[in-house]
């Protein structure tokens, strides 16, 4: 057996196989085995060890690269080997190693979907990975395929892929491989309308999970989940959900809920979500948020007393909202003129311009919000570090259009405020 590559450079990296600066040699299944110490502590928290996984997956590639046939007569090495290809490894490595082993059967069909996994082929994985059974696997190797599986089969077997990642949580509980399960579960039960999943998922991530820096994933999923599921889910065990989060947690998931209820028209989960926003509110200067006042406002727009809503609409402070939440509050303020105004005059006095917009010289369209990310879901790490970056929400279907002119108008307004936010979101991406 070869002399594998020193591992110095992980006591620098933050894992722990020695004494620091120790020179140690480690076999493919001692290297995965420190990866997937790296990844529970990920999971349980700790933030700053986020960015020595890959650094570790690229010291496991270079002891890799150098090995031959038979430093993979150990079944433990070969069942490492696959692993790491499920663990994001390199898939040059994979081809270079995966024909010369004597694979026979559906373990040399499984490696070389692994490989095809990791060079981003899902559809050549999906076939053999669909047969796979992870439960008759060794749970080291059966918890990432179940989960891999998962993902390749998402978008054509929904059905399926929830089973797997059931299978997967079996197989790996209290890892980063169940913390991950949970996370896409919320997603894919959201897609298949089905409310109590999505909540049991949504409950069980929270209560085991939050600190971890993939959180802010959940909260996007959690959210559009909530939106596409409008009408059907009890908003009671969302609150459940919620009040397992910290105060801050909770308003900005219900700032965005709002928001995001605003935008879809779900009229009756647009004033849940801005009720329970303004109790979680982060009280400025005048006691109140920008934010929950405007989506507040939003819910009655057309109601009767929308006098004293465009009268709240106007003494909103738009220095203290985002560039987004600008472009709601004119065109808020639009639709509420044009509920004041006769149908026959809304053209000329109230009507909203081309591009969505509404300003005037008292409310200037360029001043900057306090806050760049005011939405950003904040996770509490361990060890501390920038929360994960955000994923774009999912957008629910527009509700049906109303009757009657006056709400012709206001479902109009509602296509634009959607196209509005489609192009900003595009804007950000670019």
């Amino acid at each position: 057996m070869k002399a594998w590559l020193p591992f110095a450079a992980m006591a620098t990296a933050g894992v722990l196989l020695g004494s620091p600066g120790k020179t140690t040699e480690l076999e493919p299944y001692q290297m995965v085995r420190s990866l997937q110490v790296l990844q529970d502590r990920i999971a349980n928290g700790d933030h700053a060890a986020l960015p020595l996984q890959q650094k570790l997956l690229g010291v496991i590639d270079q002891g890799l690269a150098g090995s031959g046939p038979e430093d993979f007569d150990d079944p433990k090495n070969l069942r490492a080997l696959l692993v790491y290809g499920l663990s994001g490894g390199n898939p040059r490595t994979l081809d270079t190693l995966l024909p010369t082993l004597p694979l026979e059967g559906f373990q040399a069909e499984l490696g070389r979907a692994i490989a095809d996994y990791a060079s981003g082929d899902f559809a050549r994985a999906r076939a053999t990975m669909s047969k796979a059974d992870p439960m008759a696997l060794d749970p080291e190797l059966g918890a990432p395929l179940a989960l891999v599986a998962a993902t390749v089969l998402s978008a054509d077997e929904p059905a399926k892929a929830v089973q797997l990642l059931d299978d997967a949580r079996l197989l790996s509980p209290g890892t980063l491989i169940e913390e991950a399960a949970l996370r896409r579960t919320v997603g894919i039960a959201a897609a298949l309308q089905d409310a109590p999943r999505f909540i049991r998922a949504s409950e069980q991530y929270v209560r085991r999970f939050l600190h971890s820096p993939y959180a802010s994933q959940f909260a996007n999923s959690f959210v559009a989940g909530i939106v596409a599921l409008a009408g059907t889910i009890d908003l009671s065990a969302v609150e459940e959900v919620t009040a397992e989060m910290t105060n801050e947690q909770s308003r900005v998931i219900y700032l965005r809920l709002a928001r995001s209820a605003a935008i879809e028209g779900h009229d009756p989960l647009l004033d849940f979500a801005s009720r329970k926003a303004k109790e979680f509110a982060d009280l400025g200067n005048d006691g109140t948020d920008p934010r929950a006042i405007l989506y507040a406002n939003m819910a009655s727009v057309t109601s009767d007393n929308v006098e004293d809503v465009l009268d709240a609409l106007n003494d909103i402070d738009r220095s203290r909202l985002s560039v987004r939440d600008r472009e709601l509050l004119d065109a808020a303020k639009a639709v509420a003129r044009a509920v004041l105004t006769r149908p026959a005059a809304a053209e000329e006095t109230a009507a909203v311009p081309d591009n969505g917009l509404s300003t005037s010289a008292e409310e200037p369209a360029t001043a900057e919000p306090l806050q760049e990310n005011p939405d950003q879901f904040p996770v509490q790490p361990v060890a501390e570090m920038p929360p994960a970056p955000m994923e774009p929400l999912r957008r629910a279907a527009l509700p049906a259009p109303e009757t009657g002119e006056q709400d012709t108008y206001v479902q109009e307004t509602r296509d634009k405020l959607k196209a509005i936010d489609a192009l900003l979101e595009k804007e950000n991406t670019q």
